[in-house]
């Protein structure tokens, strides 16, 4: 057992041998609290090197707001003291959240769960869209391409006589081309965003989406930004892990049907949709590109060698996305074109 946890979990009034650790996330330590009725929440100590404390006020206050829309959302557990979060000096946060739902998508394989998740996407900004909040915890520039794809050039330069210069020079000339290219709205109104929508963070009861998880990269920002990092990883079946998947057009389709079904976009929001997703896609191809030649990225598998391996390989999954999206661009835009005249 982690000292750590287990000394952290007193805050709340449970014990050590409540603890079962899990696995699954690359960013935040978690563990599940298990009482004899079974499960009662999910404990976890906050990766301070992105996030800070005061996330949880931004979190406490949106899922109030999500509850009092009757949508299902964990909730932060006070400590018996009252708090939010328990802090271990010098830098340890922790926090304990109530379960939803039952089970968890790695990735989408079926149109019908694509249809779920995006109408509780809907609803979540639906919920959310009156919410009268400053945010505490705000990652200025997240989403900036511009400032990504210098990134990138900029490393390119840096990094001249890094191993994998050659591949990564290589892909940067199609996707600096790619950028080149993107023409999009831009002057998108603020909404209040989840921020990081991949389809493992909406956990499922049954066979429909129940509720939103993994809540720090709540903010303020465009649903160009949301439903485009939200479509360019639902419809990649085969993974950030692949090096040439491919823009899967019927989960786009499926997903585009069901958040028109419960929620509502501006004309301007909807001719977003598809140049969004294309420009998050070679956001993130630019990210992780750079990553590969800075090896800063906080997140790789040594199965695919080493950091820079990982992320070149992440890096040429996105920029083949992108350009698969480019390639089925009229169908994908007839398709929203078609939903959002019927909505108006």
């Amino acid at each position: 057992m982690d000292d750590l946890a287990a000394n952290a979990i007193t805050a709340w009034g449970f014990a050590a041998d409540q603890l079962v650790p899990i696995a699954d996330g690359l960013i935040n330590r978690t563990w599940r609290v298990d009482l004899p009725s079974g499960p009662m929440g999910y404990f976890q100590e906050l990766n301070t090197h992105i996030f800070r404390a005061e996330v949880h006020e931004d979190i406490a206050a949106v899922t109030a707001a999500l509850a009092a829309a009757g949508l299902p959302t964990p909730r932060l557990v006070p400590t018996l003291s009252g708090g939010l979060w328990h802090t271990v000096p010098p830098n340890g946060v922790w926090r304990l959240l109530t379960p939803v739902g039952d089970r968890t998508l790695h990735r989408l394989a079926h149109e019908a769960d694509a249809a779920s998740a995006a109408r509780l996407v809907a609803r979540f900004h639906a919920a959310t869209r009156n919410l009268d909040w400053t945010f505490r915890f705000v990652r200025p520039g997240a989403h900036h391409t511009p400032t990504h794809v210098g990134r990138l050039q900029s490393a390119l330069e840096t990094w001249r006589g890094h191993r994998l210069w050659g591949p990564v020079a290589q892909l940067a000339e199609p996707l600096l081309a790619a950028w080149g290219r993107w023409e999009g709205p831009t002057d998108l109104p603020d909404r209040v965003i989840h921020g990081d929508l991949k389809i493992s963070n909406i956990r499922f009861l049954g066979s429909e989406a129940h509720a939103l998880v993994d809540l720090d990269t709540l903010a303020r920002g465009t649903l160009e930004v949301e439903l485009g990092d939200m479509l360019r990883s639902w419809c990649n079946p085969a993974s950030e892990d692949t090096e040439a998947p491919t823009f899967h057009l019927g989960l786009f389709e499926a997903t585009v049907r069901g958040y028109a079904s419960a929620g509502a976009l501006t004309r301007t929001e909807w001719s977003a949709v598809v140049p969004g997703t294309e420009r998050i896609a070679l956001e993130l191809a630019a990210r992780f590109a750079a990553d590969a030649l800075a090896e800063s990225y906080f997140g790789w598998n040594p199965a695919f060698g080493g950091r820079g391996e990982h992320n070149l390989l992440r890096a040429r999954g996105q920029l083949a996305l992108a350009l698969s999206l480019g390639g089925q661009r009229r169908a994908a835009e007839a398709i929203v074109a078609e939903v959002a005249g019927a909505c108006s």
